[in-house]
């Protein structure tokens, strides 16, 4: 007797994903009812759970996130291959091991289902494709005498984003501390985007370099980890930032970014005034690039607009700067990736921080036009 084929049913969507129903037809409907729990083992991965919780399994159904009644959704009963159909995955990195690690204010564990809150709510425009929500990676928190499990949770990340990448046009990472981007980079590198030759290019638009040199990885280390691996690697690697404040990057960071050839524009020089001087920065950036990987550090933002993150800026690049270098990187047509870290619902006043967010990331998956 042959083996049945095995069914890969939908693990239960967060119950982040929920909000206001207007009415029966997709006029109507918003993000919270479009988006759909992965349904592959490559969209599922593998997952880490919650210390203490018991982890999701395949068998279980879905139990947010169901459609209005009448609706009509696009079936995912295959996930639709880049260039194929438009669609959209998300995966979270609950993690905040590396900001511990970086003495910054932790809480940013907290960050994917507060921005999943935040975007359910918002409308799912024409246009906008299919929304799968692949989960979370849990990293646990250490502490001084017993570090946490910040290395095995990217590799984790990374093997998710890798298939995720080659099953969706686009992939949004929700962290995390910006330990989160060498898990994203990795992902990309691995996955089918990434070849001999490919030339790949992280934008990142963030007060800081974090190209620190630290015994440990943590959230200051990310894209000199990337930079090494790149360096031996067939693929090269350009790195870019958008934002960098002196203030806060020692003179020892800046050496780094010029070895490294790293390109950067300063919060000084990212103001509303200096808007077309930055898009020519972006779009000479992305023309020299085959594959971009987006990634937003929420403490670019002055610490008005974005009280809640683990490093509050002082000075900050405005909104409709960072929204504009978003759309700009989008409109690209060259963009695989896009993570958004540092958010730490603990603090954010209002949810001023999260609502921010979400309005960048809902840009990014509503104006996403892979090149054919």
């Amino acid at each position: 007797m042959s083996s049945p084929t095995p069914q890969h049913t939908p693990a239960p969507l967060s119950s982040a994903w929920a909000g206001r129903v207007d009415g029966d037809g997709p006029e109507h409907r918003r993000w919270h009812q479009a988006v759909r729990p992965a349904t592959t083992a490559d969209d599922a991965g593998p997952a880490s759970p919650a210390p203490g919780s018991t982890p999701a399994t395949d068998s279980a159904p879905a139990t947010s996130g169901t459609p209005a009644p009448g609706s009509t959704i696009t079936s995912e009963s295959s996930a639709p291959h880049p260039g194929t159909v438009r669609s959209t995955a998300f995966v979270g990195f609950a993690s905040d091991e590396g900001v511990r690690r970086n003495s910054g204010r932790i809480g940013a564990v907290e960050g994917p289902d507060a921005l999943r809150s935040a975007l359910a709510p918002l409308a799912h425009v024409p246009g906008t494709g299919v929304l799968v929500d692949a989960g979370d990676v849990v990293v646990t928190r250490g502490d001084d005498d017993a570090p946490g499990d910040l290395e095995e949770g990217q590799a984790a990340l990374a093997g998710r984003i890798a298939g995720l990448l080659d099953e969706h046009t686009l992939t949004v990472v929700l962290g995390g501390g910006h330990e989160t981007a060498y898990a994203s980079y990795c992902g990309l590198a691995g996955s089918g985007r990434v070849g001999e030759g490919t030339r790949v290019g992280i934008l990142n638009l963030d007060a800081h370099f974090d190209l620190r040199e630290a015994p440990r990885p943590s959230s200051g280390t990310p894209f000199l980890q990337a930079l090494r691996e790149a360096a031996a690697s067939e693929h090269s690697l350009a790195y870019a930032v958008v934002g960098v404040s002196e203030a806060t990057n020692t003179q020892v960071l800046f050496e780094t970014a010029r070895e490294h050839g790293v390109t950067w524009i300063s919060d000084e020089h990212a103001q509303t005034a200096d808007l077309s001087q930055v898009l020519r920065f972006v779009r000479e950036f992305t023309d020299h690039v085959d594959v971009l990987y987006l990634t937003i550090d929420l403490d670019v933002l002055p610490a008005a607009v974005a009280p809640g993150v683990s490093a509050p800026a002082g000075f900050g690049v405005p909104y409709e700067v960072v929204h504009a270098c978003v759309l700009e990187a989008t409109r690209s047509g060259k963009l695989a990736l896009a993570d958004v870290v540092e958010l730490n619902p603990s603090l954010d006043v209002d949810g001023r921080t999260a609502k921010a967010a979400a309005r960048l990331i809902h840009t990014i998956v509503g104006r996403h036009r892979p090149r054919r």
